[in-house]
């Protein structure tokens, strides 16, 4: 493969301005105070059984007590305590909703301040936030430093996958990313051999084993769309 021609210089060094407000000792005590009454709550498998079934879609009582194969009785107290604690909240009109801002904020809340530099730490933190994919690096270093933390995070080594779960897991990066799509995503790696790809099925190869991915020169084998 060629390698990237796109000669652009990035803006972002690794020296992300942006601050939570929230940068006190008594903010993160809290923070990590209410994470862990979160993992109580959810840690009864009732609880969680009834959290599930909200999120994929049962909009009451009657039928989380149905989508979890709970009691109506043991439906309701679940519901009960997730409400409590804020989990899940008055969706549409007489339904029920999971508060995914609550998991956000404390996510946000949670995450370490940006390092500085411009060393690889620096630049993945400029590029990935929260497990997703911001963008890509415009220079070719960073995109490759990039690419196989992807790759890392995201396919164990010797592990075959059919085409569905590449698409899927590539997919979850791309949700808040600017322009990039899962098929980007996996012809690039394909490309610098972080995946190998043979009749549909995708395989991550064992550590030591990868090839080209410095010079940038492997051949280009998943070009479909």
């Amino acid at each position: 493969m060629t390698p990237d021609t796109e000669t652009g210089t990035d803006t972002d060094t690794g020296t992300d301005t942006g601050t939570d407000t929230d940068t006190g000792t008594d903010a993160d005590t809290d923070s990590a105070e209410r994470a862990r009454r979160l993992i109580g709550l959810l840690a009864e498998e009732r609880r969680m059984r009834a959290l599930a079934a909200v999120a994929l879609g049962a909009d009451g009582p009657e039928r989380v007590a149905e989508a979890a194969g709970l009691s109506a009785k043991d439906a309701a107290v679940a519901l009960l305590r997730l409400r409590e604690q804020g989990v899940v909240v008055d969706g549409a009109p007489d339904g029920l909703a999971v508060s995914y801002d609550l998991f956000r904020g404390l996510v946000r809340r949670g995450r370490p301040a940006p390092r500085t530099g411009g060393g690889p730490d620096a630049v993945l933190d400029t590029f990935v936030r929260d497990g997703r994919l911001v963008r890509l690096p415009a220079q070719w270093t960073r995109k490759k430093l990039v690419l196989r933390h992807i790759a890392e995070w995201t396919f164990e080594p010797g592990a075959e996958y059919p085409e569905r779960v590449v698409n899927e897991r590539l997919r979850a990066w791309c949700e808040d990313s600017d322009g990039v799509d899962h098929v980007t995503l996996r012809r690039y790696l394909v490309d610098l051999h972080h995946l190998h790809r043979s009749e549909g099925v995708y395989r991550r190869p064992e550590a030591g084993t990868e090839h080209g991915t410095e010079a940038g020169t492997g051949h280009r084998t998943d070009t479909r769309r």
